[in-house]
C-alpha cells in the first residue's frame, strides 16, 4: 500500500514531495453555505497526484489586499461514521484570528472527507502510518498554494485539531522546509477496534518526535472525551524524549469536554495568547492588522452595561437549566448574535444573522405579550440594564 511508502525512508518522502509539486488548483466551487465575504472565503478543489483523479475540497480565507500573505493551514478532525458525510470544516472564528493578523488560512478536507474525492485512508491499528498518509494531503495543498501569487508559503505554520492534530505532527516529521511551526490541539486518533490503540498512538508521537526539528505547541485538557490525561501526557513525554521540540499547554477542564476547546468561541481566550507568543518566538508577526467581523448587525449595537461578565452564567436573571444550557451554546457562536430574556423566565437567542437582535427579541416575546423581553447580550458583551427592565414592568 502507498501508506507504507509515506511512512518510510527520507528518500520515499522526497518522492512524495516531488509528486506534490505537480498539484494544481482546479478551480472555485460553489458552497452550500453563504461564504464569509469579510474573510474573502472561497472553496477551491486541488488535484491530488495519482491515478484516482482525487480532488481535495479546500476552504481558503484571505486578508484584505493583494498579498502575498503568509500561510496558516488548519487540519480538521474526524467525526464518527462515513467521512464523506462530514461537512466542510470552516473554523470561522479561528480563521478570523489569523486573517485579522494578515495570514491566509487554508483548511483542506483530506481524501475521503466531505466533498473531497477518494475514500478515507484506513491503516488498521497503524496510527503512525495513518498520520503520515493524512499529512501527504497537507503537502499536496501546500504545493498547490505555492503557485498562487497572493500566498507566500515560505514560513507556513500548520495547525490541527484531534485527527488533524495527529496529521499536523506527522507533517513535522516529513521535513518540509516551508513549515516552520506546528500547533497541536488535542491531537490523536482513537481506534476503538484496536485494543492497543493507546500504545500505538504513543508510539506514533514518539516516532514523529524522533524525526521533527521544528518547534511545536500542544494543547490538552483534563476532561477530554477521547484522550485521558495519562494518554496525552505519555504522548508528549514520548515525543519530547525522542527529541521533538515542544511546549505543552495543559489548560485543565474546559466546559463539558476539553477536546472541543479549539472549536469553541470560549476557547479563544485560552489559545490565542499562547499562539501569539509561539508565533513571535518563531519570528512571525501576530499583531492585529484588520478589524474583521463575520457580519455586521443591521442596527447599532447597545453598549456593554457592565452588569456581568460574559462568562458569568449565574448572573443571568430568571432563566432555568434549559436557558443556562442555551447560554453555553450561545457563547460558542460567532458574531453577529444576540441573547434576549424577560424578567419572568422566557429567553431566546439568535446567531449568524445581521438581524440577530431583532429576531432574538421577537422569539423571546412570542406568545408572552405581558412579558416584554430585553437584550441580555449582544455578541460577546452583556448589555442588560436591570433598572430599565424593572421600570418597564
Amino acid at each position: 500500500m502507498a501508506l507504507k511508502t509515506v511512512a518510510g525512508t527520507s528518500r520515499c518522502v522526497a518522492a512524495w514531495l516531488v509528486l506534490a509539486l505537480l498539484a494544481l488548483v482546479a478551480g472555485v466551487a460553489s458552497a452550500a453555505e453563504t461564504l464569509a465575504a469579510t474573510l474573502r472565503e472561497q472553496v477551491i478543489y486541488i488535484d491530488k497526484p495519482g491515478r484516482g483523479g482525487v480532488k481535495l475540497e479546500t476552504t481558503l480565507f484571505l486578508p484584505p489586499g493583494d498579498g502575498p500573505f503568509p500561510l496558516v493551514i488548519i487540519n480538521h478532525g474526524k467525526s464518527p461514521g462515513n467521512a464523506h458525510l462530514q461537512p466542510r470544516q470552516r473554523y470561522l472564528l479561528q480563521a478570523r484570528e489569523f486573517v485579522s493578523r494578515g495570514y491566509a488560512v487554508a483548511t483542506p478536507m483530506r481524501q475521503g472527507f466531505a466533498d473531497s474525492g477518494g475514500d478515507f485512508v484506513e491503516t488498521g491499528c497503524n496510527i503512525e502510518s495513518n498520520g503520515k498518509a493524512q499529512a501527504y494531503d497537507v503537502l499536496v495543498t501546500l504545493s498547490a498554494l505555492s503557485k498562487r501569487p497572493d500566498i507566500d508559503i515560505s514560513h507556513t505554520v500548520v495547525i490541527g485539531q484531534s485527527h488533524g492534530g495527529l496529521t499536523t505532527m506527522a507533517v513535522g516529521a516529513l521535513h518540509v522546509k516551508e513549515v516552520v511551526g506546528l500547533v497541536n490541539f488535542a491531537g490523536g486518533l482513537r481506534v476503538d477496534g484496536c485494543p492497543g490503540w493507546r500504545v500505538e498512538l504513543e508510539r506514533a508521537m514518539r516516532d514523529y518526535g524522533a524525526e521533527t526539528r521544528v518547534p511545536s505547541l500542544w494543547f490538552y485538557g483534563d476532561n477530554d472525551e477521547y484522550f485521558s490525561v495519562d494518554t496525552w501526557q505519555q504522548m508528549f513525554r514520548g515525543y519530547t524524549d525522542a527529541g521533538g521540540p515542544a511546549r505543552l499547554v495543559a489548560f485543565g477542564k474546559f466546559r463539558e469536554n476539553s477536546h472541543a476547546m479549539f472549536g469553541s468561541g470560549a476557547g479563544l481566550k485560552i489559545w490565542v495568547p499562547e499562539v501569539r507568543d509561539f508565533f513571535r518566538q518563531l519570528g512571525l508577526p501576530f499583531d492585529v492588522k484588520y478589524r474583521i467581523v463575520l457580519a455586521e448587525h443591521e442596527t447599532p449595537v447597545p453598549a456593554a452595561s457592565g452588569f456581568a461578565g460574559i462568562d458569568d452564567v449565574a448572573r443571568i436573571p430568571a432563566i432555568g437549566d434549559k436557558g443556562r444550557a442555551a447560554w453555553s451554546t450561545y457563547l460558542d457562536e460567532p458574531p453577529p448574535k444576540a441573547f434576549a430574556i424577560s424578567p419572568h423566565g422566557s429567553w431566546a437567542w439568535r446567531g449568524g444573522d445581521p438581524a440577530s437582535m431583532r429576531l432574538a427579541l421577537d422569539r423571546c416575546s412570542h406568545g408572552f405579550a405581558k412579558e416584554p423581553c430585553q437584550l441580555y447580550a449582544v455578541d460577546d458583551n452583556v448589555v442588560w440594564q436591570p433598572a430599565t427592565s424593572a421600570a418597564s414592568n
